[in-house]
């Protein structure tokens, strides 16, 4: 390297000295953030999909159907659970873990021009359904992902969902909140904390994949 673009580094604190280790090591710590319990709690949240284990084989059949009858998938969500909006699509429309062939999926989450332009004109609360509204039909799948079933533009997908003859899928958390029983499969956890519900939807989500795999590889 040139001599004239050659810079010191600045000293650097280790973790132990800026607290970090300390702090999560401690028991007395008023939020216990060791690795320990955030996997402990991670895995509790996978181990509680067991009881809804009719509900997960009921959301299998129901997309395997969908797509085997000629139907699309939209899938919708916010924050962390648009990611796994997109991971389904993408998933769908590429490939999983072998080669098949495209399967329709897209995700109502993706488009920053029509998000932006839908609730600019339209509000917040119609970014979905407005699109439910473009590209759904009769026989297409609704999948929304959302950690605590209180968002008003989930609702409003479903209500349009229904105006257009689609069927719904949600993966909820904390109890279902407000779209709890408006969908045709619900997986629904008890746990309220979104990251642990983003993570059991996760697992869910390659369920899903797997079965679909299952389906259309030749």
């Amino acid at each position: 390297m040139n001599s004239r673009f050659r810079m010191s580094l600045p000293y650097c604190l280790s973790a132990s000295e800026y607290g970090i280790i300390d702090r999560m090591n401690s028991p007395n710590s008023v939020t216990d953030i060791s690795p320990e319990k955030l996997i402990a709690d991670a895995s509790a949240a996978i181990l509680s999909l067991h009881a809804v284990l009719p509900e997960i084989k009921a959301a299998v059949a129901l997309l395997a159907s969908t797509l085997e009858n000629g139907g699309k998938v939209l899938a919708a969500g916010n924050g962390g659970s648009a990611a796994e909006a997109m991971h389904l699509a993408e998933e769908l429309s590429g490939r999983y873990k072998h080669n098949r062939r495209a399967l329709p999926a897209l995700a109502l989450c993706a488009d920053g021009t029509a998000l932006t332009c839908i609730g600019n004109d339209f509000g917040f609360d119609k970014v979905f359904s407005r699109q439910v509204e473009a590209f759904g039909g009769t026989g297409d799948l609704l999948v929304l992902f959302s950690s605590s079933g209180n968002s008003a533009n989930l609702r409003e997908a479903i209500l349009q969902a229904r105006a257009k003859g689609l069927n719904v899928l949600s993966l909820l958390g904390h109890g279902g909140g407000a779209i709890h029983g408006l969908s045709d499969v619900e997986i629904t956890l008890p746990e309220t904390a979104s990251a642990h519900v983003q993570e059991a939807h996760q697992v869910v989500l390659h369920i899903l994949l797997e079965h679909i795999d299952a389906t259309f590889v030749p």
